[in-house]
């Protein structure tokens, strides 16, 4: 799996439809709140000019794609903290995820209605950051109950991680989000087992109708200076409009696109903020008949990227036999490579990089 994604909004800002045009998967839509009551899942192939490239010249029996999976949750209210709407039940599903996908309503259209009555970004996403930051503090309080008497008995690490949850109830009490709290590494491991929802970085789509979609509006220009002041990504998508795409053959996206003057679909362009949200990579293998992307994080080193693959050859791992992507498109041949001294003997600290084509030795 590539990684996840947990589309969240309030209701009738279209996230079904972008959804549905995402992944095909069908998931109700419809023009009234809660319309998702569980959560819908779909897995998309990340698209892969490399991949298709290295396919192309290797011809190998099968290729993979690497994946994106979103799970589509149910639009969140004002006082879901507490309870309203479905409350409990939709902050449980989003905790689960890698990055959260907020869409934004940035249209008008009398015939959906709008939650609050009024289309608003700027409320709407302080909204779903308000009540998410509530939920996140609930956690955080019921952990420092559960450990006062531990931290009073004098154990060092309760103390410590008591003063950390402190740190982060003040902040999330101001309103802040645990993504925007400066934490050292040991602390975010330690917050790791909470699973806090603001600790997850956010990329907002911006959904508008297609009259705005190239050159944006007063709506996402609000969206985009919310997400430049929290470090975020921002893509701007016409739903209606992906929906659309998403209705044709594969042969004719590329045309319909071209006629709009646009160069990509809502799909990869969600793509690609995705993978630099989260500073992700991709390397390739090409063992047996299959021919296969990975996605990891920015900086795995190669044993790491082995477990990926099978946890089998992290344990086992002896070295890695790498080559660069661009070497190997030049010369359109892994033994010509290896003529040539383009692959490289790595072990185990090797830091794999962005399109590297990886031979993995391990014995177990």
């Amino acid at each position: 799996m590539g990684f996840r994604c947990g589309i969240i909004g309030l209701p009738n800002v279209g996230k079904s439809t972008i959804f549905n045009a995402l992944t095909a998967a069908g998931a109700e839509v419809a023009n009234y709140p809660f319309c998702t009551i569980n959560p819908n899942i779909g897995v998309v192939p990340v698209p892969d000019p490399r991949l298709e490239n290295i396919a192309r010249i290797i011809n190998p029996p099968k290729f993979t794609f690497t994946t994106m999976e979103f799970f589509d949750i149910a639009g969140l209210v004002k006082g879901a903290s507490r309870g309203e709407g479905l409350g409990n039940r939709f902050l449980g599903n989003i905790r689960d995820v890698d990055a959260i996908v907020h869409i934004v309503r940035c249209f008008d259209d009398p015939n959906v209605s709008h939650v609050h009555g009024v289309v608003s970004p700027a409320d709407d996403i302080e909204v779903v950051k308000m009540e998410l930051v509530l939920a996140d503090l609930e956690i955080v309080e019921k952990r420092i109950d559960k450990g006062e008497k531990s931290a009073k008995k004098g154990d060092k690490l309760y103390r410590a991680e008591q003063e950390l949850y402190h740190t982060i109830q003040k902040s999330l009490g101001k309103n802040i989000p645990v993504r925007n709290i400066d934490l050292s590494p040991e602390e975010k491991t330690i917050l790791r087992e909470l699973n806090l929802i603001t600790a997850k970085k956010v990329l907002y789509v911006a959904n508008v109708s297609e009259s705005e979609l190239k050159e944006g509006g007063e709506y996402t220009d609000t969206v985009e200076k919310i997400a430049n002041a929290n470090g975020s990504e921002m893509v701007v998508i016409c739903g209606d409009m992906e929906a659309e795409i998403a209705d044709l053959p594969e042969d004719d996206r590329r045309e319909f696109l071209e006629d709009l003057g646009l160069n990509e679909s809502g799909l990869q362009k969600l793509i690609r903020a995705g993978y630099r949200l989260l500073d992700l990579i991709t390397f390739y293998t090409a063992a047996g008949a299959e021919l296969r992307a990975w996605t990891i994080p920015s900086g795995t080193k190669a044993s790491q990227a082995a477990g990926k693959i099978h946890t089998d050859m992290e344990r086992g791992f002896i070295r890695a036999e790498v080559l660069n992507y661009e070497d190997f498109v030049r010369v359109e041949s892994i033994s010509a490579a290896k003529e040539k001294g383009l692959v490289r003997i790595e072990g185990r600290d090797h830091v794999i990089l962005d399109g590297d084509i990886v031979y993995f030795r391990f014995n177990v």
